[in-house]
């Protein structure tokens, strides 16, 4: 068995033209803090899978300051408008090829952290709050997982 945490960023400012530049605000940061240490605390992640997106990469940021990973990678696969059956088989991919990581880590966005949740828990699909976290038992051998809880920051 294999942990498998989603995560939404932390909030970010409002819309612009170039979505993928939008930062955390001070909130986003001490969301993405406050569950970074939660994460330390509950779950200790030792792989993670990022978007490229700034807010994304921020609230990792944040998560990786108070956890040490042995995987690191910047995923194109997981923006908001990434397809979740390709990201899973990905990631289905580089669970077999590490097996020594059992807590994986993906820091996304809606929608497709909801759409994540239901291609490893069918039938399962939350909305997340910003800087939620969706805890997955994954069983690697039926490529099929649980989904836990959703916890979500205090700020």
């Amino acid at each position: 068995m294999k942990t498998i945490l989603i995560m939404r960023h932390g909030e970010a400012v409002p819309m612009q033209a170039m979505d993928e530049q939008r930062a955390l605000t001070q909130r986003g940061v001490a969301q993405a803090h406050e569950m970074g240490w939660w994460l330390k605390t509950h779950y200790s992640p030792d792989a993670l899978l990022v978007s490229p997106y700034i807010r994304a990469q921020q609230t990792a940021e944040c998560v990786l300051t108070l956890n040490q990973v042995g995987f690191n990678e910047t995923c194109k696969d997981v923006i908001p408008s990434g397809d979740a059956a390709f990201a899973i088989d990905y990631l289905e991919t580089l669970i077999s090829l590490h097996p020594q990581y059992n807590t994986w880590l993906i820091v996304a966005h809606m929608p497709i952290v909801s759409y994540l949740v239901d291609q490893l828990c069918p039938g399962k699909m939350p909305i997340f709050n910003t800087a939620a976290v969706a805890v997955i038992d994954y069983d690697e051998q039926a490529h099929k997982g649980c989904l836990l809880k959703v916890q979500s920051p205090l700020k």
